[in-house]
């Protein structure tokens, strides 16, 4: 069942944290709508698509989707583009790095023509006539061809896989010292490196920003939650940055 990020007369924002199956990674998924349209980000695979659709189409029409975003090529995020597209007249947004991977997820050749490349430096696109939705450059955090959302009507930035937890047991962070070991360990090792993540905080504090909503886990909700995982992510050192010859050993 879906709950509420936010909500006013014209636009929501819902969000689903429970309908991914107890073997696989956990993983949200997020509807924004605006007045008579709908935005659907990284809405998962097989196992979640019958029950994700079944409760965005009591909000909003599968008909008046009219985005499906991808914010890059993993399968907890593109494994039932098929039958999104499919199913309503949505297209599908995704980096140019990945158009030619959908098809092995099972992508009909009749819809490709609906899977819309997105350049490096991002795009804009409208929701509902005048919500003007900002796809953002994520490269690096953790895939090469990876995009965020920054949704200017609810000041929500939808982050992926930055800012995911695994194994705590509550939606929203409350205490953000203690949430660290749950952040960690994954962002240790799937992010590419701190040079990364130092310019995207540069770049994310342009943004009036009250949730970042990340594609697993719990969400950072006011904005001195936001800026404490700001801070807190612009001087970790991951990925290769931990690298050393320790890494490259032949086993024996």
């Amino acid at each position: 069942m879906h709950k509420l990020l936010y909500k006013d007369k014209n636009h929501l924002v819902a969000y689903y944290e429970e309908l991914t199956p107890a073997s696989a990674v956990q993983a949200n998924q997020y509807l924004i709508v605006h007045k008579d349209e709908g935005m659907l980000l990284d809405p998962g695979g097989h196992k979640v698509f019958t029950k994700l659709l079944s409760d965005v189409s009591t909000l909003i029409p599968p008909s008046h989707i009219r985005y499906v975003f991808l914010s890059h090529q993993d399968p907890d995020i593109v494994a039932a583009i098929n039958g999104w597209l499919m199913t309503t007249g949505a297209e599908a947004l995704i980096s140019k790095l990945w158009i030619r991977f959908l098809p092995h997820f099972g992508l009909d050749s009749k819809l490709e023509n609906r899977v819309v490349p997105i350049d490096d430096r991002g795009t804009v696109v409208t929701l509902g006539g005048d919500c003007k939705i900002l796809i953002i450059p994520a490269h690096f955090m953790h895939s090469p061809g990876n995009f965020q959302v920054y949704d200017p009507c609810s000041k929500i930035l939808f982050s992926g896989d930055l800012g995911a937890s695994l194994g705590q047991d509550y939606i929203f962070v409350e205490d953000f010292d203690s949430h660290i070991k749950y952040m960690e360990p994954f962002h240790r090792r799937y992010m590419a490196s701190s040079k990364v993540l130092k310019l995207w905080a540069k770049m994310v504090r342009q943004l009036d920003i009250e949730i970042i909503a990340p594609q697993h886990g719990a969400i950072f909700k006011g904005k001195k939650m936001v800026e404490r995982f700001i801070n807190w992510i612009e001087n970790l050192q991951v990925g290769v940055d931990l690298v050393s010859e320790e890494t490259y050993k032949i086993p024996v």
